[in-house]
């Protein structure tokens, strides 16, 4: 018993100048001008992994652009977005409930807002249709800001919310708006030919789907939309719109409906993403 009693005191001494020891004056067995060595050592490292971090963001900031991105890795063909949207870009709804489509009404009314007639006017240019709104920049001098083109509410007619300020969901003949994603640069067309949306029925619902009126006239995206120089460098860019009503879609079911872009100079979906230019969603009209 004393022998384990001295073994642990001894321990405990070894321990305790191992942390402070008086006779040679070191720290965890190290002295005082050993120890500042070791954080000089690590200060200036650190210091200098800071300097070599901050001069490589500043290097890499210089070949940044403030209006156009140094590069862009994207689909040859932007993807497309509807409105309104809905759960899971679902639209269902009941004619007789108006609680039920009143909040794509709503939607509706906010996302267009943009687009009424009187703040285009002040905001953007009424340009020549059916060509492209070419603004290059002068050398070193930016033609900033650019200006961009008038995409008034009303040229959607019967799904602009002005005729009739419940987009044919009171009805039973819905309205959805279609946006092609922006891309900067992009140049959708050729020869005159605008990009075009065509809308149908995915597989067995082909019947079910009923004829569709599209706005503007052959729900086409005009060319004086393009092409778009970037949120910074077109300040009041207003994005084109497609509108498709479903004049006679069939009640109390599931339609599963497809639209896509149409284009000479955009490709068809990839095998990266066979949803690059097309938008596929669900609609259901309820009659009671």
């Amino acid at each position: 018993m004393s022998a384990t009693k001295d073994e642990h005191r001894k321990g405990s001494s070894e321990w305790r100048e191992f942390f402070w020891n008086p006779r040679t004056h070191e720290l965890m067995g190290r002295t005082a001008s050993s120890w500042g060595l070791i954080l000089v050592f690590y200060l200036v490292f650190y210091l200098f992994l800071a300097g070599m971090f901050v001069l490589t963001m500043y290097i890499m900031l210089l070949t940044l652009d403030d209006y156009k991105p140094t590069w862009q890795d994207r689909l040859v063909t932007p993807g497309m977005m509807i409105r309104p949207k809905g759960d899971q870009l679902e639209i269902s709804f009941s004619v007789s409930e108006t609680e039920s489509w009143d909040g794509f009404v709503h939607n509706l009314n906010t996302f267009l807002s943009p687009y009424n007639d009187s703040y285009q006017v002040q905001t953007n240019d009424n340009c020549p249709p059916d060509q492209y709104f070419i603004q290059e920049d002068s050398g070193e001098v930016r033609n900033n800001p650019k200006r961009s083109c008038q995409f008034n509410r009303t040229m959607l007619e019967d799904c602009s919310g002005v005729s009739d300020r419940y987009y044919g969901y009171s009805s039973g003949q819905p309205c959805v708006l279609i946006k092609l994603n922006r891309v900067i640069g992009m140049l959708p067309g050729k020869d005159g030919q605008s990009p075009f949306v065509s809308c149908g029925a995915k597989g067995e619902d082909s019947s079910k789907i009923g004829p569709l009126a599209y706005f503007p006239p052959n729900g086409t995206f005009n060319l004086m939309y393009y092409p778009y120089y970037g949120k910074k460098a077109q300040v009041n860019y207003t994005q084109p719109l497609v509108a498709v009503k479903f004049l006679n879609v069939s009640l109390n079911t599931d339609v599963s409906v497809e639209c896509k872009i149409n284009s000479n100079t955009l490709a068809d979906g990839s095998e990266r993403d066979k949803f690059a230019g097309r938008v596929s969603f669900k609609l259901r009209v309820n009659a009671d």
